[in-house]
């Protein structure tokens, strides 16, 4: 059995890179971690936090429903989400890495997100990245 990673964010994009990592998952027959990562610090306390709680646990409500076998790791230690992602992916032995993009301007379309960029460039896996609608 195989191990995907999801980066995960309580966003279109997030939704629609968890909903394609838990197809890819039953297709594959592969253990899925959703990992969704902070950087912490004044603006994650609080109500913040109480969001992303309540988002993690419908996350865990889905992936339940679904029936992979699944891992959901909730991270607030200060660094960026791509080494999270990255680093997490490298200790699993990740078959798969996913995570979700944004539509972007014209403009914006010349660069990628600063998390997403770093991923796709350092991953040491094959990584899907799925437009959110």
């Amino acid at each position: 059995m195989g191990t995907i990673v999801v980066g995960y964010v309580a966003k279109p994009e997030g939704d629609a890179a968890l909903r394609r990592a838990i197809e890819e998952a039953q297709l594959r027959g592969s253990k899925l971690v959703v990992v969704n990562s902070h950087r912490g610090g004044d603006d994650f306390d609080g109500e913040a936090s109480r969001q992303a709680n309540k988002a993690m646990e419908q996350v865990e409500s889905m992936l339940t429903d679904s029936g992979v076998e699944h891992e959901v790791r909730q991270l607030v230690r200060g660094f960026e989400p791509a080494e999270d992602l990255i680093g997490i992916a490298d200790t699993a032995d990740a078959d798969l890495i996913v995570i979700g993009l944004r539509r972007r301007s014209p403009v914006g379309k010349l660069i990628l997100g600063s998390n997403a960029q770093r991923i796709l460039l350092d991953a040491q896996c094959p990584v899907l990245a799925v437009k959110a609608e």
